[in-house]
């Protein structure tokens, strides 16, 4: 998680356990990028910053026709290739955290999630091949110990500019959108997504930040609202903690 601090904060409900799965492959074929020690890369697309480096034990992936405007950003699925002679039955799961097109692949995966597809002693061979066919499908994302987390992008500037990245969304759900309570207003306030997962808006009201997040899953549209998400000092590049767990 880099440099980032932690903080626990309150909220106003749990989302029930969310947790589905299609059962059903997609045939693609999947890569994966340079990286000296194999994890995944800080600067993804989807606004991570380090957790987007190291989350998931850095079995991390950059996808294209699957980002759907970042909407796929935190997303985890299983991803396994299909030389019988190389690769596992089960292959790898991952979690997408960047964006990124290579020679008609779904997947940009960081090497050591590409590595961990492969048979013992057989991932050198593997990563020989380059690219690779695979099949993949949405898996739910299991965080265990972590709550959903509102990360402060780096960009932002107290108090003027708040960008937010989630992290940990647990469960096979998507985020579609965020908005900001306005006590002025007594209204909530959409958030524009600025880019991947992060969302931003010009001159946030003052005090602790409340917020509400939609996501699609098994249990359709829902809203969950976080009391005090961030708190009413906020720093650029910080992570606070929430009670909210997605499963």
């Amino acid at each position: 998680m880099g440099l980032c601090q932690y903080y626990l904060l309150s909220v106003v409900m749990l989302l029930p356990a969310l947790c589905y799965s299609q059962y059903t492959f997609t045939s693609s074929r999947a890569t994966y990028y340079g990286s000296p020690d194999g994890l995944g890369t800080p600067t993804g697309a989807c606004g991570f910053g380090g957790y987007g480096r190291t989350v998931n034990d850095a079995n991390v992936a950059g996808v294209s026709r699957l980002w759907n405007n970042g909407t796929a950003c935190g997303a985890c699925y299983q991803v396994r290739c299909t030389v019988p002679e190389v690769c596992t039955d089960y292959g790898v799961s991952v979690v997408v955290t960047d964006y990124g097109e290579g020679d008609n692949t779904d997947f940009i995966l960081s090497p050591r999630a590409y590595g961990r597809m492969a048979i013992t002693d057989k991932s050198e061979k593997l990563y020989s091949y380059g690219v690779v066919d695979v099949e993949f499908e949405r898996v739910p994302c299991r965080f265990r110990g972590y709550n959903v987390m509102f990360k402060v992008h780096e960009n932002s500037r107290y108090p003027q500019y708040l960008a937010v990245a989630m992290l940990y969304v647990g469960g096979q759900n998507d985020v579609l959108a965020v908005e900001i309570w306005r006590k002025d207003r007594k209204d909530w306030v959409p958030m524009r997504r600025a880019f991947g997962a992060v969302f931003d808006i010009p001159n946030p009201p003052p005090g602790a930040i409340n917020l509400r997040f939609q996501v699609s899953g098994r249990a359709g549209l829902t809203w969950v609202v976080a009391n005090n998400a961030i708190p009413k000092i906020w720093k650029a590049g910080v992570a606070y903690e929430s009670a909210i767990q997605l499963e």
